[in-house]
């Protein structure tokens, strides 16, 4: 496990885009898993501004999402809704480089995965409650593939649903489990602000409990872990040699 600290959002945004472009430039096909949300919003500005100035070839990039929230009435859920948004419109990218996990597809995704020569890169944020992707404490095994789970009207992850987007989700959700994003070649970790700094130690410190399902990430063995002062404010200093 490799762990950066850097000394702000931008500079840590900076890095992890440098990660993707780098992987984007390979000679190859490219299988990337990239995350949605707030702490990615960073990187895919300085993804786009980088993309814009240079020529590539990228009708051998493809893009998987690794979790999907269903909204009722609408084409699209949480998470591809936000990627096409934040990344996939403006970048151009074409539809058929766009591989989407939905309720539909979630049980023969898997297959779908190894068929196209596995995932080469997955990055990720961390929950304030160790959740990764999907997989929330308490509720994840860590033996799980591609699964769907019940989100319960009423509930933490229901509200929440409710209140990012405006719009009520589905029942069910559908998300990576930590046997397919262990699966990965890649992974990168990335997390920011005080507010992160707390689970951040739980997560890299361990134990590797279900209870805190991104302490699984730590077992990978090509796993970097990006983040800014605020974040990494209490790790022991001996983890970072």
């Amino acid at each position: 496990m490799k762990v950066i600290i850097t000394k702000d959002y931008a500079t840590m945004s900076e890095l992890t885009a440098g990660i993707v472009l780098e992987k984007m430039m390979e000679s190859k096909r490219v299988n990337l898993s990239l995350t949605a949300g707030s702490t990615p919003e960073g990187m895919y500005r300085i993804l786009l501004d980088k993309l814009s100035k240079i020529e590539m070839d990228t009708s051998l990039i493809n893009y998987y999402n690794f979790d999907e929230v269903p909204l009722e009435n609408e084409r699209y859920g949480l998470t591809m809704s936000t990627l096409n948004k934040d990344f996939y419109e403006p970048a151009k990218i074409a539809k058929e480089n766009i591989h989407e996990l939905n309720l539909e597809n979630y049980q023969t995704f898997s297959r779908k995965i190894i068929q196209d020569g596995g995932l080469d890169l997955i990055v990720m944020g961390v929950g304030a409650d160790g959740h990764f992707c999907g997989n929330m404490p308490g509720t994840t095994g860590f033996d799980k593939d591609i699964y769907s789970c019940e989100l319960v009207p009423g509930s933490d992850g229901f509200q929440l649903v409710e209140k990012i987007t405006g719009k009520t989700p589905g029942p069910e959700t559908v998300t990576f489990g930590p046997k397919t994003v262990l699966g990965a070649k890649q992974l990168v970790l990335i997390a920011n602000g005080e507010a992160k700094a707390k689970i951040i130690k739980q997560v890299l410190e361990g134990p590797v409990t279900e209870e805190v399902p991104s302490s699984i990430l730590t077992t990978h063995p090509n796993i970097t872990v990006i983040l800014d002062q605020e974040a990494a404010q209490y790790l022991n200093k001996d983890l970072l040699k």
